[in-house]
């Protein structure tokens, strides 16, 4: 083990393997598995795939672990999805949906290959060094089996480096100050964020509360008249994403700079393969 790790090697160890683990949310596998349980609003079934872990939560325990979800949204739904199925029911319908998803995407031949074998115990080795305090997404996820196929297992670790990045950066939203909307508007202002209209779509907030929020990032002198981030935005988002590097140090620092990049070269080729298999919407991100 080692501790001399690049600048941002997590990061960018997390941004290869966390889209893989978000193609589920765009796949009509998961529309084909959850529609067997007898779902039949896709709000409704993104929302049970994710928060399954936690087991049958109501809205308010959605809204303080996912952050940017409006909580009338996600009233619509919960508990009332677990009236349609229950969370181990959905969890198995998940299992079943990744594997569909990632065949499909990728191809057996990759599915069965070394690398991904490689890849599935580099990230599980990442994860050994997980922390669960104040992590819950990441806490629930971590007390499911691990799933015995690799590229199964490779996704299971995937949620797990994700959903702990994720509880940690919410830490980092907080100290900034920002509140679910504003934190949503500056992410898109980067270029690296959802489109509004996905936003919009998904996260169950309406035009008048992202101007709203806009408004607020440009009172604080973050964002300009133009709607781009200013200095201070651009600081502060860079700021946050330092601040959650820190926190999501360990597991990085536990697997080692050679593992890091490893596991970044895998998860970057397996990623790669499936955007060119069309795994997520040309219109996802950007500022329009």
């Amino acid at each position: 083990m080692t501790n001399a790790l690049p600048p941002r090697a997590g990061r960018r160890c997390h941004n290869a393997l966390n889209p893989l683990h978000s193609t589920l949310y765009f796949s009509p596998d998961l529309d084909r598995e959850f529609t067997a349980l007898g779902f039949s609003e896709p709000g409704a079934m993104r929302l049970a795939a994710r928060s399954a872990a936690l087991g049958a939560v109501g809205a308010g325990t959605v809204a303080a672990t996912f952050y940017n979800y409006n909580h009338a949204l996600l009233a619509q739904h919960l508990p009332a999805v677990w009236e349609t199925a229950s969370p181990a029911e959905v969890l198995d319908s998940r299992l079943r949906a990744v594997d569909a998803t990632l065949r499909r995407l990728l191809g057996d031949e990759a599915v069965a290959s070394p690398e991904m074998a490689e890849a599935a115990g580099l990230a599980l080795r990442a994860t050994e060094a997980c922390t669960r305090h104040a992590r819950p997404l990441y806490s629930a996820n971590a007390d499911l089996p691990v799933p015995e196929e690799p590229h199964l297992a490779y996704w299971y670790a995937a949620t797990l480096l994700r959903e702990h990045r994720g509880d940690g950066h919410l830490s980092a939203l907080l100290s900034a100050g920002l509140d679910p909307v504003e934190a949503l508007a500056s992410h898109t202002a980067t270029g690296k964020g959802m489109a509004p209209r996905w936003v919009l779509g998904t996260r169950g907030w309406g035009r008048a509360d992202w101007e709203a929020a806009t408004e607020r990032l440009r009172e604080r002198g973050l964002l300009g008249a133009d709607g781009e981030l200013t200095e201070s935005g651009t600081a502060l988002r860079a700021g946050l994403e330092e601040h959650t590097d820190r926190l999501d140090s360990a597991p990085y620092e536990h697997l080692g700079a050679a593992g890091v990049e490893r596991l970044t070269e895998l998860g970057r080729g397996f990623l790669f393969a499936a955007a060119g298999a069309g795994a997520f919407p040309a219109d996802l991100v950007g500022k329009g």
